[in-house]
């Protein structure tokens, strides 16, 4: 791993074009038919929670943290990690999730759904939604489900269809 100038900070309202750019080199076109991007439709990420990482002023990485509901109340969903392919396996999208989960705690949340990597995720503390507890408004790989209590019980009260939530 090369040590890099590494700057770790909120996402900025002007960072959206930069993020979109960094989300198509990372993820191409068909990101959006994915069940991921179906939970995020119609919300907007959580600005305390949605952070960018800089090498000088360029933008390489972001992670971005929404709002959902199921039945008995609302959890996270955390989406897109995002890293510039040409600063990939440089710790950079391991500094950004520690942070923003970081960033979740402290703001008193209780649990955080994502769909990715389960050997990735689980050095964060992420394991597979138990079978049948939790639903996604599409398909996806039941492994790929993947949850944190942030707040220990906190997925015991939810069950059913994930969706956004809209304020």
């Amino acid at each position: 791993m090369t040590a890099l100038p590494l700057v770790i900070r909120p996402e900025h309202p002007d960072d959206g074009p930069a993020i979109e750019r960094l989300h198509a080199r990372a993820f191409g076109p068909g990101r959006f038919a994915r069940t991921a991007y179906r939970l995020r439709e119609g919300t907007q990420p959580l600005p305390d929670l949605c952070l960018t990482a800089l090498v000088g002023t360029y933008l390489v990485g972001s992670v971005r943290i929404g709002p959902a509901e199921a039945e008995g109340g609302r959890l996270l969903v955390l989406g897109p990690l995002t890293v510039d392919p040409s600063f990939s396996d440089r710790g950079i999208g391991s500094a950004l999730m520690r942070a923003s989960l970081e960033a979740a705690r402290a703001a008193g949340h209780g649990l955080v759904v994502l769909v990715g990597d389960a050997p990735y995720y689980a050095r964060f503390g992420f394991a597979p939604v138990p079978p049948g507890r939790l639903v996604l408004p599409g398909p996806v790989d039941p492994r790929r489900f993947l949850w944190l209590e942030l707040t220990e019980g906190a997925g015991a009260a939810l069950s059913g269809l994930v969706r956004p939530a809209r304020k």
